[in-house]
């Protein structure tokens, strides 16, 4: 199961990770996020103890959202060191998600 950031915890446990993050910042009335979150979880414990993997519920993390200005859902941050270093918006099979976070590492 993917890890769940919030407002509060985003800093510590994203931009202060050891490990390099996946966030996916997500919404329970979207569609295209409902297609996205089994591939997340699915990463989630693939990539367990090497990437931090985990979800931001827009609606209810308000500030985060607003700090990284996600306009539109499913919009991915990949982040090292805990700098943004790429992002993707909508849908993404689970190769070309595989793909980025192997680059990553």
């Amino acid at each position: 199961m993917a890890f769940q950031f919030t407002d509060n915890n985003f800093d510590d446990e994203a931009l202060n990770s050891d490990i390099p993050v996946l966030v996916d910042f997500t919404a329970t009335w979207c569609g295209p996020c409902k297609m996205l979150s089994p591939i997340i979880d699915e990463l989630a414990k693939e990539y367990e103890g090497k990437i931090k993997i985990g979800k931001v519920d827009t609606d209810a993390n308000r500030n985060i959202s607003s700090k990284y200005n996600i306009m539109s859902v499913p919009t991915l941050l990949f982040i090292k060191d805990g700098k943004v270093v790429d992002t993707a918006v909508g849908v993404l099979p689970k190769a070309a998600l595989e793909a980025r976070l192997n680059a990553l590492l």
